[in-house]
């Protein structure tokens, strides 16, 4: 709502949302400012996540509870003001902080999600492994690459109960990567259905997919619902 500190409204880009949210698909809160204002500090596992993993975007990733809690209900303003829904939560770069976590819990979110795993917030919790398959399009490396890793990421995920595509606004810049992602898109339809990540986070929720907390079960939703066996969330 606030991207890099603006406050600036467009109504094109609104008009848009509202048209998404009317023909079905979802909205989720994504940060706030989805700019990394806190000071440089933590170990080299941190700088690096911080830094160079993702170049000083990830707002969640180092902010106290207080100031993570806060933003979250800016947020959630900015959709109650549209009358908008939302039922998730995704931090930028999905780096969460112990404080962010924190903050979290305070809200009736049904689901965040996480590089590698999609967390259930509501009922008795729980997370499940399902890495994001993305691209990186910042480097002409990472264009090369990115697909290559996504779609053999794709293939060690095949009997896994959910698949999850990312894509991004630089993606866009690049058709290359846009027909890649068309094309696993395809190949994940063949043998499962396309969900938003709220109906996802339901069906796991009826399912009961692993165990309370932030640990994950691997095979556990598997075996309660044949459902889930056929589910590709294609969103972020």
């Amino acid at each position: 709502p606030c991207y890099h500190g603006s406050d600036a409204t467009s109504a094109e880009m609104e008009a848009q949302l509202a048209q998404a949210l009317a023909r079905g698909d979802e909205l989720a809160l994504h940060g706030y400012t989805h700019l990394d204002s806190a000071a440089a500090g933590g170990g080299l596992g941190e700088r690096f996540l911080r830094g160079v993993y993702t170049p000083r975007v990830g707002e969640f990733a180092a902010i106290g509870q207080p100031e993570a809690q806060h933003r979250i209900q800016l947020g959630l303003d900015w959709f109650a003001e549209r009358g908008w829904p939302v039922a998730g939560f995704v931090a930028p770069a999905w780096l969460l902080g112990k404080g962010a976590w924190q903050a979290l819990m305070q809200f009736e979110f049904e689901y965040t999600t996480t590089f590698s795993r999609f967390h259930l917030l509501a009922g008795q919790g729980g997370a499940l492994f399902a890495p994001s398959l993305v691209y990186a399009a910042r480097n002409r490396g990472g264009r090369v690459l990115s697909p290559l890793a996504a779609g053999a990421a794709a293939r060690l995920l095949a009997q896994r109960p959910l698949a999850r595509l990312s894509l991004h606004p630089p993606d866009a810049r690049h058709p290359a990567l846009l027909r890649h992602a068309q094309q696993l898109v395809e190949r994940l339809l063949v043998t499962r259905t396309a969900l938003t990540k709220a109906g996802c986070a339901r069906l796991l929720t009826r399912a009961g997919p692993s165990s309370p907390g932030h640990a994950s079960n691997p095979h556990h939703s598997r075996c309660n619902t044949t459902d889930m066996a056929r589910s590709a969330a294609c969103l972020p």
